[in-house]
């Protein structure tokens, strides 16, 4: 099962990706679209295990979580907030998830040194 996670992020990604992009055009299947990427990027992102226990790497870690809750909660707010709500979760989501994909690394490469 671990094995698949990558995976199961890739696609999520792709999904949320797609959905976001296409939700401009009001298709009605953008909105199932993205929320149904935005679970597989949660639980792909809570089942992959910390390989450190830095303390650095954990709060990141927490951070990284955050985003992807703020993913999953963004896909609420399309289905259900017919303005542009989703706008806003959506940005401190992806800011959070980009932050941590490029800091993670440098931490955990810091202290292997």
């Amino acid at each position: 099962m671990k094995s698949l996670m990558p995976g199961f992020f890739a696609v999520g990604a792709c999904m949320v990706l797609a959905g976001a992009a296409v939700y401009i055009t009001d298709w009605f299947l953008a909105p199932y679209i993205f929320s149904v990427g935005a679970l597989l990027v949660a639980f792909a992102q809570v089942c992959m295990p910390a390989r450190s226990q830095s303390l650095s790497v954990r709060r990141l870690r927490r951070q990284q979580l955050l985003g992807a809750f703020c993913l999953v909660l963004t896909g609420a707010l399309m289905l259900f907030a017919r303005e542009n709500e989703w706008i806003l979760s959506l940005s401190v989501g992806a800011v959070l998830e980009l932050y941590t994909s490029f800091r993670i690394p440098q931490e955990e490469a810091k202290e292997e040194k």
